[in-house]
């Protein structure tokens, strides 16, 4: 099979718009700024306006810009580093965690999700939406994914307003034997868009944890975190998150 030699790879157009247009943020726009519509961008940089969404793309993508509903494309402010390191060997809920819980049904989970908790693809599962607020906007919605036999205890007369109060307290006696998280980047649901303010498809982070007890898999939260204001890094126990204030 032959082989292709990466120096003679041209550089993508996009690509090098992207370095264009970045220096072109620098030097011309402030935070904030809303930039001008794509024909002006793309006749301004003579380039065809596929190539033009491809580049801002990609800048909203590195946290550099950010689309709003009904305003359109503006320059991101700079990031603020701010410590959320979750607390390692708690249930979600304990402790001064920065989620809110904002509701809880009983629905069937996800494929990927049913297959982590072990659980057939039609059981319906107890599922708790939580939500994280940063400088007064919602930057993280979650799903915490919990079956019935982990709340086995679970009382039967619950309420819209004690149904998440409920599982979360009955999943809390559960010894917690350990958790592990994985992180990937991914699209926005048209559901988490609507929830971070965000339009459908936009880059999001999609952090999985599954909290595991007595050997089974009790547990598992999916959380959406928006790509253009949330920088994960790792270091000491745990993940920290770097979220910007816009």
């Amino acid at each position: 099979m032959a082989t292709t030699q990466l120096e003679t790879v041209p550089e993508p157009k996009y690509w090098h718009l992207k370095t264009v247009l970045v220096d072109a943020l620098d030097s011309e726009f402030a935070v904030g700024e809303i930039l001008p519509n794509e024909r002006e961008l793309a006749a301004r940089f003579g380039v065809a306006r596929a190539t033009l969404r491809q580049a801002l793309e990609q800048l909203e993508l590195e946290g550099r810009l950010q689309r709003r509903r009904g305003v359109g494309t503006t320059v991101a402010p700079p990031r603020m580093g701010v410590s959320v390191d979750p607390t390692q060997g708690e249930w979600p809920g304990v402790g001064a965690e920065a989620w809110r819980t904002v509701g809880c049904v009983e629905a069937a989970a996800p494929a990927a999700v049913a297959a982590l908790l072990g659980t057939d693809g039609d059981e319906l599962v107890h599922t708790v939406r939580r939500e994280r607020m940063m400088h007064g906007q919602q930057v993280a919605t979650e799903l915490l994914y919990v079956p019935p036999a982990s709340v086995p205890a679970l009382p039967r007369d619950l309420t819209p307003a004690t149904h998440a109060p409920a599982v979360l307290r009955e999943l809390q006696m559960l010894p917690l034997a350990g958790e592990d998280r994985s992180v990937e980047l991914g699209s926005a649901r048209a559901e988490d868009a609507k929830q971070l303010d965000r339009l459908p498809g936009a880059p999001v982070l999609v952090v999985t944890t599954r909290y595991v007890s007595a050997g089974q898999v009790a547990a598992v939260a999916v959380a959406t975190y928006r790509a253009d204001t949330c920088r994960l890094t790792f270091g000491g126990t745990g993940p920290e998150i770097a979220l910007a204030a816009s």
